[in-house]
């Protein structure tokens, strides 16, 4: 089982830590869309490994408008890989890239 570095995890701005988040929720539903079962469970332990870092971070520091923010997306990146609705899945990788696109800009 993957397990993040937590106080690397912590030294990345919220932003940083959404973009990487995505690139295992992308690659999950990447995964499970060829139907290759064993990398998209894979995946997915990376991609709630990295959730549940930054979850603990801004539960520690307070934050609560970030950390609700960030339950909701995992929530719904749950629900979408539970789903056979192609516009779910799609919805929440573009939320996703949403926060890549704000991180590699350096906002």
């Amino acid at each position: 089982m993957h397990k993040v570095d937590r106080t690397r995890w912590q030294e990345l701005n919220i932003l940083e830590q959404m973009a990487n988040i995505y690139s295992e929720v992308g690659r999950t539903l990447a995964a499970q869309g060829s139907g290759n079962k064993e990398r998209a469970k894979l995946s997915l332990g990376r991609a709630l490994d990295l959730f549940d870092a930054t979850i603990e971070g801004l539960a520690a520091k307070n934050k609560s408008s970030r950390l609700k923010e960030v339950l909701r997306a995992k929530e719904q990146f749950l629900e979408a890989h539970a789903s056979d609705n192609k516009d779910d899945k799609s919805s929440i990788e573009n939320y996703f890239m949403q926060f890549a696109l704000a991180a590699r800009n350096g906002r």
